[in-house]
């Protein structure tokens, strides 16, 4: 037996004749053989320089093939998995969680926690407590905001480059919020299911869709651009602030509803610094909607207002509430008409409520403003890692020796007073109020 270690060996084998001395002088047959030993190190350089011709040749006859080639290698090399990337650019993902929320895969009896790893197939249930709420991302934008006590399917979740995207949940009762985004193609969908009917919205569209069992009671309403309610043979358009009513057995009944207030204060993304936050009265007001009887302010420390901290029935356009300890709120405002018609939900604002620090107050001063067209441009001063909101819109670029430069939004024409709020890291703040003048 041959020593592997030593290297590769192949045999030659030479057959020779003799004649045996003697009387009888038989013919004997000899076999005579010899080895050759070739090393593995000689092999393997052998190989690597076919290897290496054959891939010489292969970038001049084919270079494209070649270049392929050579990404997989590299992504075998790195670990990664090429055809697990598109999957997961595809996948249904919860972006807010809120309260209960549980999930119940397609092929599963049980319910689960979701959390913010989960990933949603087609034929998925999503769950939501009375104290839960989530909002989850599909591939092609379309964003699905599931209200409390609310079950939903995930019906459809398609998208593939350069062909139209698909999206569609199915409510078996309570409430979802849909919005859709700008999309590549014109073919592309978004939609939501109750009952028999289905409502597609258009691109860059909100709507708002119910579904009551109990009460066999099921309504649609657009808050912003289009959808087309589809109903057996019934087909119904709907724009802004309409919306579709039905029962099961019974017809499609289009109405206008209200439209909501228009929240003024506190700005969105406003800080209120305030000395003792607990005991301030925090003032919130809103313009008014034409004929509306009252309104509707909740308060919430959720973006999706799975739990209610101030809830309050108010006749006119403005309200003040104390007793909120510090930290992040959201806020929106319903009105409802003399028929008892209430509009939804206004966009929510939030605000931040903070303790005035006991520091010294920071750096902060404005150098000059500019006006460009109706956009006003803040020139100004403040310390290295102090964070700054003007208008309510944070400041992004603060030089490393705190100066910046911010752009407000376009402004109506007339007299303006632009605020900027400022903190430091020692807890120390600041406001300036600059007042400017938009030419009309």
């Amino acid at each position: 037996m041959l020593d592997s270690t030593f290297g590769a060996s192949y045999a030659r084998v030479l057959v020779s004749n003799a004649w045996q001395s003697g009387p009888g002088r038989q013919k004997i047959r000899r076999i005579q053989v010899y080895w050759t030993t070739v090393t593995y190190k000689t092999v393997a350089v052998y190989l690597m320089l076919i290897f290496a011709v054959v891939l010489g040749v292969s970038y001049v006859v084919a270079p494209d093939w070649f270049s392929s080639g050579l990404r997989r290698v590299s992504h075998t090399v790195a670990g990664t998995d090429t055809d697990a990337a598109p999957l997961a650019q595809t996948q249904v993902r919860f972006v807010n969680l809120d309260g209960k929320v549980q999930v119940k895969r397609v092929n599963s009896v049980q319910w689960v926690d979701a959390d913010y790893r989960t990933t949603l197939d087609k034929g998925d249930l999503i769950q939501t407590g009375s104290d839960g709420a989530a909002r989850v991302s599909f591939a092609d934008g379309t964003y699905y905001t599931i209200k409390p006590d609310t079950l939903v399917t995930v019906e459809e979740n398609s998208m593939g480059r350069d062909h139209p995207t698909s999206a569609a949940v199915r409510i078996s009762t309570g409430a979802v919020d849909l919005a859709t985004p700008s999309w590549s193609s014109p073919d592309s969908k978004a939609e939501v299911s109750v009952e028999d009917a289905t409502a597609s919205l258009h691109q860059n569209s909100r709507a708002s869709v119910k579904s009551d069992p109990a009460k066999n009671e099921h309504e649609i309403t657009v808050a912003a651009g289009a959808a087309d309610v589809q109903r057996g043979e019934e087909r119904v358009e709907l724009s802004q602030w309409e919306k579709a009513s039905f029962s099961a057995g019974g017809p499609v009944t289009k109405t206008n509803v209200l439209a909501p207030p228009e929240l003024a204060e506190p700005l969105n993304l406003q800080p209120l610094i305030v000395p003792d936050p607990k005991s301030a009265a925090v003032h919130f007001e809103w313009k008014p909607v034409p004929e509306a009887q009252f309104y509707t302010l909740r308060v919430s420390n959720s973006a999706m207002f799975a739990k209610t901290l101030v809830e309050r029935r108010i006749s006119g356009t403005s309200a003040d509430v104390s007793g909120l300890e510090a930290g992040d709120y959201f806020w929106s405002v319903t009105a409802t008409d003399a028929k008892k018609r209430s509009s939804e939900a206004s966009d929510s604002f939030k605000f931040t409520l903070v303790a005035q620090g006991k520091t010294q107050e920071m750096l902060l001063e404005v150098v000059a403003t500019q006006m460009h067209g109706r956009v006003a441009e803040i020139i100004g001063r403040t310390e290295p890692g102090a964070a700054l909101i003007v208008n309510g819109q944070p400041v992004a670029n603060i030089a490393r020796d705190g100066t910046f430069r911010h752009f407000t939004e376009a402004l109506q024409p007339g007299s303006h007073t632009i605020v900027i709020t400022g903190q430091n890291r020692r807890g120390g703040t600041a406001i300036l109020r600059v007042p400017i003048v938009v030419p009309r």
